[in-house]
């Protein structure tokens, strides 16, 4: 063999090396394509794939729950996320317990709320009341009125996050849901408020729900005085000066009390009511009203501190816990517009303007049963905003505009509940009517039950969802007076 074979058998060896360098080479970057294309549509595939988190961790059973339209709308299944989010669950209504699969109720420790079936309007009564009565309900509304689907009640994420008091965060481009309850915000927030310098986060239930909002009500170490401060950056929005400090969940307020007087301050801390009054309660939020004292006299101021009644009279509102089975929500505002008003031992009416309706002169509102054993104290007829008030020991039935339409004739005016259904009943001369039959007759109209509904209609809700039911005594002939 010559050199020059062997040079060129050198040079054949090289190639080849190099060839099968450049093949391992091109193999390795085809691989290594491969994997990132992979590691891609697996990145893709996860991101496209639905996570819900409760509190931090991934929960796939509450993600079955959910129903989730194509156009980004979640319904959430009410009952039975309940157990998820720290709730109890019950069908009916919290005080008029029945099966009634058309209502349902949520119920933690300290609070509970009510549902009603094509109703946006949801009610929540707090079960640890500051309140004499023991009957503080608030109320909210949800984007769109409760749904049926399956037999099964849903809500919207509005309504969610007011019933159970949570945080619910749809992020539709990474297809991620996170929902945060109230324990575990504040859980997570306490070590922040040590070190923006506070003492503690308030402990009132109530209070807490302004994490909700980004707020937290504090108290300052020592001194003991309150205010609110924004959870994420501890920027201070009321400045802790303050013996007290309640949040107005329904407005998204807060009552202050500074040397035993109390006034109102927005959530940027701008007074909208000065502190003037022994005490402040919420009456309505649509329309703005508080219950105001001083010097125990009551009146009536707006969310700006403007007087719509005077503060002059003896008592603003009624008992409304002697008629747990009549539905009532609102012990100061009858009928949708009407303020019980009591001024030396007699009652009269304004509207929710201020306006005086009706003169000083009922001795009560409401009938308390006492010989009928079938008979339920009964306040206000619902279905017709009616009420029923007393004067010269005898019964009239009053409306919304404080007209009476049955005159203060009555010997009786009360309810019965039979198969979950309400009737109202009127006794004139030892002879009994049913109210109803008597108000269609003489041309009062039932209060159509909208998407924003102010109250329930019992029998309503209950004919649709027990069918044909027999009525109580239907031999007795009904007579119109």
């Amino acid at each position: 063999m010559n050199i020059i074979e062997e040079s060129f058998q050198e040079k054949q060896k090289k190639d080849k090396t190099k060839l099968v360098k450049r093949i391992i080479l091109v193999v390795i970057i085809i691989l290594v394509l491969a994997i990132i294309g992979i590691a891609i549509t697996m990145v893709y595939l996860d991101k496209a794939k639905l996570r819900v988190y409760v509190d931090g961790k991934i929960n796939d059973e509450v993600k079955d729950l959910l129903v989730i339209q194509e156009d980004g709308k979640i319904y959430i299944p009410i009952k039975e996320i309940a157990p998820y989010i720290g709730y109890e669950s019950y069908n009916g209504d919290y005080r008029d317990k029945s099966e009634d699969k058309s209502r349902c109720y949520i119920q933690c420790e300290d609070e509970v709320a009510n549902f009603t079936l094509n109703s946006n309007k949801i009610y929540k009564l707090s079960t640890k009341s500051k309140s004499n009565t023991g009957e503080d309900y608030d109320y909210f509304y949800a984007d769109e009125p409760i749904k049926a689907m399956n037999g099964i009640l849903y809500t919207d994420t509005v309504g969610f996050e007011e019933a159970f008091n949570t945080v619910f965060n749809y992020d539709r481009n990474n297809n991620r849901i996170q929902i945060y309850t109230m324990p575990y915000l504040i859980q997570s927030y306490t070590n922040s408020v040590l070190d923006y310098g506070y003492s503690k986060i308030d402990d009132d239930f109530e209070n807490q729900k302004a994490i909700l909002e980004s707020m937290l009500i504090v108290q300052r170490d020592g001194s003991g005085t309150i205010g609110v401060i924004n959870c994420d950056t501890g920027e201070v929005l009321i400045e802790p000066k303050y013996d007290d400090i309640e949040y107005l969940q329904d407005t998204n307020d807060f009552l202050v009390t500074s040397n035993k007087k109390v006034g109102i301050l927005s959530n940027a801390g701008e007074l909208k009511v000065q502190l003037l009054y022994d005490s402040l309660e919420l009456m309505d939020s649509d329309s703005g009203l508080y219950l105001a004292e001083r010097d125990g006299k009551y009146g009536v101021i707006d969310t700006n501190g403007s007087i719509k009644i005077h503060l002059e009279y003896d008592e603003i509102g009624v008992d409304i816990t002697r008629f747990t089975n009549n539905d009532i929500k609102n012990k100061f505002i009858l009928a949708d517009n009407l303020i019980p008003v009591k001024k030396d031992k007699l009652w009269g009416f304004f509207d929710k303007t201020g306006k005086q309706l009706v003169d000083f002169k009922y001795e009560s509102f409401g009938y308390i049963a006492s010989n009928n054993r079938d008979a339920m104290n009964l306040l206000v007829i619902p279905e017709y905003n009616m009420i029923v008030a007393k004067r010269d020991g005898k019964y009239a039935l009053v409306n919304s505009e404080g007209e009476e339409k049955v005159p203060n004739i009555l010997d009786d005016a009360y309810m019965t509940i039979s198969s979950g259904v309400t009737y109202y009943y009127m006794t004139y001369n030892d002879k009994r009517y049913d109210i109803e039959d008597y108000l269609d007759a003489v041309g009062v109209e039932k209060i159509e039950e909208g998407v924003i509904s102010g109250s329930s209609n019992n029998g309503a809700n209950n004919n649709e969802t027990n069918g044909n039911t027999e009525t109580t005594n239907n031999t007795e002939e009904t007579e119109n007076q």
